[in-house]
């Protein structure tokens, strides 16, 4: 697993730049670390077919699920300038690391 510092966190609110929702916004679910993805709510749905599980009650059919995608194919949405944006990281005066826009220059939280 990579050390590396990531800077798209759960809970931001991302663009997707490639693949089959290109353009759409949505919020992190899950960060996949030791594959490099990430899962975002509502984009790249696939439908996948479930056998029905009478132990577990489960009934079978179709079920609409969200897949991961590569974490290269997504932006994070500057929440004051409200645009797919670079981040970085800077060092506030109470010694608090913090995320910022490179584009607008205000702190992301």
């Amino acid at each position: 697993m990579s050390t590396k510092v990531w800077k798209i966190h759960k809970d931001d609110n991302v663009m997707i730049l490639a693949g089959k929702d290109k353009g759409k916004i949505g919020k992190v679910v899950k960060i996949l670390r030791s594959k490099k993805q990430v899962i975002v709510e509502k984009a790249n749905m696939v439908k996948k077919h479930t056998k029905p599980n009478p132990y577990n009650n489960q009934p079978g059919g179709i079920v609409e699920k969200e897949m991961p995608l590569d974490i290269s194919n997504v932006q994070v949405i500057c929440n004051a300038c409200s645009k797919p944006t670079r981040l970085g990281y800077k060092i506030t005066d109470d010694n608090k690391k913090v995320r910022y826009c490179k584009k607008c220059n205000e702190t992301i939280s």
